[in-house]
């Protein structure tokens, strides 16, 4: 029984991003051996989150509640958009303090090779939501993928047409880098996005 409940843990655990086969090991073992407290919390954690967790209705960020606290904030600035992949984009967009408006979580991106399409990612809502008559621009800050790329594109020219004001994240080189260590695609585009 207990090479079985120590497989499932491992297992279980691999289910993480960038988790293999010694990591999930390594990680069971220190549980098990060195911190048996923390295996239970992380269990508890776990298991509230799982039950409690669910997506916002208004943008589809994770929250406990039928809106996250960002749609709840009276201080927000509704009239502008911004278009995210993930609920940990939103939040790294979030830590910056930069941003003021709302969110629209699209918990993926286009990808046709694997049947992801724009029902998949909710983009019917997203074309509700932007053309809600509030809204006057919407920022598209998906990643520099080429899934990326072609989910801002699609959506950007989705929106154009409808009469939306579009505008994309800005890309180039990184403050405090050194131009002859970063890659070409970027120089390019800093070269191109230049202000």
């Amino acid at each position: 029984m207990a090479d079985g409940s120590l497989n499932a843990l491992v297992e279980a655990l691999r289910r993480l991003p960038g988790v293999g086969v010694k990591s999930a090991q390594r990680m069971a073992f220190h549980l098990l051996q060195h911190d048996r407290p923390g295996a239970q919390l992380l269990s508890q954690a776990l298991a509230q989150a799982a039950s409690n967790v669910r997506h916002c209705t208004m943008c589809h960020t994770f929250t406990e509640h039928e809106l996250c606290d960002t749609c709840r904030n009276p201080q927000r600035d509704r009239s502008k958009l911004c278009v995210v992949e993930t609920p940990a984009d939103q939040a790294a967009l979030e830590r910056t303090a930069a941003f003021k408006g709302l969110y629209f979580v699209l918990m993926g991106k286009l990808s046709p090779l694997d049947g992801i399409g724009p029902k998949d990612i909710g983009l019917e809502k997203l074309f509700a939501r932007a053309t809600d008559g509030t809204v006057q621009e919407v920022i598209l800050a998906t990643n520099f993928t080429a899934e990326g790329e072609a989910t801002a594109h699609v959506i950007g020219e989705a929106l154009k047409a409808r009469g939306i004001a579009v505008t994309r994240l800005a890309r180039g080189v990184p403050a405090g880098s050194e131009l002859e260590y970063v890659d070409l695609g970027t120089i390019a585009h800093a070269l191109v996005d230049r202000r």
